[in-house]
């Protein structure tokens, strides 16, 4: 039997020096991803180390992240399975090249909510503009904008729940169902609908089966938006204390 992993790469194989329980102090601390720049900003604790060591073992490992190409070609890890990018609107071979069916059925279909991601950028550009601290841009990756990005200098969620609250919740093109936003800590993106995690793992799933008779699958993720991906295979794993960890547990 064939088993697959599709894995979340930030804040739940590594994150971030400021998220770990000893921060600096923990010696055991291994280099995980980097800025443009080449400084590290991402680092696995002993025991997600542990945890890659054991995966790489007795899984075909397959990335499902937010990152974009650059931002993904900056991971140490060895992946050589499929990638999936940009929350879903990408994936690339085992050769890195760009799967060319996904790819045309996204662009078939991005077209029609272009102009209302835009709409909803103009927005929250403007109401960004009146308070210090905000960082806002569209993500733009193999020459496509797929989605935006809020992020704040403070570094937690409680700057980005007012633009949330008083410009995106509410927008005519989020209550119609055409867009949707997604909020963990530092991170609050809006997406068309059809950029999503799940729909990418659901293609890969059905590609792995007409490959292997018998398959065996499992899900890690941190995140809310993780869960219906994770929901598709056999299992699913989630760090403790993580977004999606915390629903589940006091839900």
């Amino acid at each position: 039997m064939q088993s697959y992993i599709f894995l979340d790469l930030d804040d739940t194989l590594f994150q971030t020096l400021r998220k770990c329980a000893l921060g600096p102090d923990d010696p055991l601390l291994q280099v995980r991803a980097c800025l443009p720049d080449g400084s590290p900003n991402s680092y696995a604790t002993h025991k997600q180390q542990w945890l890659w060591h054991w995966l790489e073992k007795g899984f075909k490992i397959v990335p499902v992240t937010g990152r974009d190409v650059d931002a993904f070609d900056r991971v140490m890890l060895p992946f050589q399975e499929e990638v999936v990018l940009n929350h879903g609107a990408v994936i690339l071979d085992k050769q890195r090249l760009i799967d060319r069916v996904w790819m045309e059925g996204m662009m078939q279909a991005l077209p029609a909510y272009h102009e209302k991601l835009l709409d909803i950028w103009a927005e929250i550009e403007k109401y960004c503009q009146r308070f210090s601290g905000f960082k806002t841009h569209l993500v733009n990756d193999f020459s496509v904008t797929w989605y935006g990005v809020i992020k704040h200098v403070d570094g937690t969620e409680t700057p980005l729940t007012t633009v949330l609250d008083n410009v995106i919740k509410m927008h005519p093109h989020i209550l119609d169902g055409s867009l949707y936003w997604h909020l963990n800590g530092n991170n609050l993106a809006v997406l068309p609908k059809i950029i999503n995690k799940e729909s990418a793992v659901s293609y890969l799933i059905n590609s792995y089966k007409q490959q292997h008779p018998q398959l065996l699958t499992f899900g890690a993720g941190d995140s809310n938006t993780d869960a219906p991906f994770m929901g598709l295979c056999d299992y699913a794993l989630i760090p403790k204390n993580t977004q999606l960890f915390k629903t589940l547990a006091f839900s």
